[in-house]
């Protein structure tokens, strides 16, 4: 089985400028030689401290930034190829849960509206089948079709997070990158969600790239996780061999401050 996504020594850099002339006197290195893979229907955890690359990785990933080099391919063809068509079926096969689920819901449009704005555009329903598939999207994460006509701030966090998650699941991706998705949750609604993600992985047959700061939380839904720090994959392996027997200084580290 081929991966679904596969990172090869992938570089991001940043120009640093200085001078009179704004000159670039340097780079910094946010995403420095990563290699990663995610098969189908798998979970890696990518975790590491703020400001060690994770997010600068998945920006990559979504082509909101241009790497300096190396290649990112996806179900086999390299993503620099992909022409406008090719990479419109790239952004909706790829899917993104954010940390802050009330910053990404629009507070002015229903919930209705936030579920169908993307499938509509992208020509996959008609104003018809809107109510319909709204609905099938809210039963997936468990919420009730009277949330359809209500606004986001009508909702707890949790209830917010799982909208988002619905959205995402609107354009049938194949990849969903999931983004401290779950680190400004309470520890009780934190676990529902852990608990939903993983049903969903097996009744959507979804692949994930996890990214967090805390090892605690990807312990029960990764395959394999990555260790990143400063830019770079330190530690990398199945979940059981990084969190039981871990062989980075700062793997340790993290173990510890996460209290396992």
């Amino acid at each position: 089985m081929q991966p679904l996504l596969q990172i090869t020594d992938l570089n991001t850099w940043y120009p640093i400028r200085g001078g009179l002339f704004s000159r670039t006197r340097g780079h910094v290195h946010a995403v420095n030689g990563v290699s990663l893979s995610v098969m189908p229907g798998e979970t890696v955890g990518l975790v590491g401290e703020s400001g060690c690359g994770k997010t600068t990785l998945a920006r990559t990933i979504l082509l909101l930034e241009h790497p300096h080099s190396g290649t990112i391919t996806f179900d086999g063809t390299d993503i620099s190829t992909f022409d406008e068509p090719a990479r419109r079926a790239y952004r909706r096969a790829l899917q993104v849960v954010f940390q802050d689920p009330f910053a990404a819901l629009n507070p002015r449009h229903t919930i209705l509206d936030a579920l169908t704005e993307a499938p509509l555009a992208h020509g996959l329903i008609t104003r018809r089948q809107q109510r319909d598939t709204a609905r099938a999207l809210l039963h997936d994460v468990g919420l009730g079709p009277e949330a359809l006509d209500r606004y986001p701030h009508a909702f707890s966090g949790g209830q917010r997070q799982r909208i988002c998650i619905a959205r995402a699941l609107a354009l049938k991706p194949r990849l969903l990158i999931c983004d401290e998705a779950v680190s400004a949750l309470d520890l009780s609604v934190r676990a529902q969600i852990l608990n939903l993600l993983a049903d969903l992985r097996q009744s959507h047959n979804l692949a994930y790239l996890f990214i967090t700061h805390d090892l605690s939380v990807v312990r029960h839904l990764a395959d394999r996780i990555a260790v990143m720090y400063r830019g770079e994959i330190v530690e990398h392996g199945s979940a059981t061999t990084v969190l039981d027997t871990p062989k980075h200084p700062y793997t340790q580290t993290l173990l510890h401050s996460s209290g396992l």
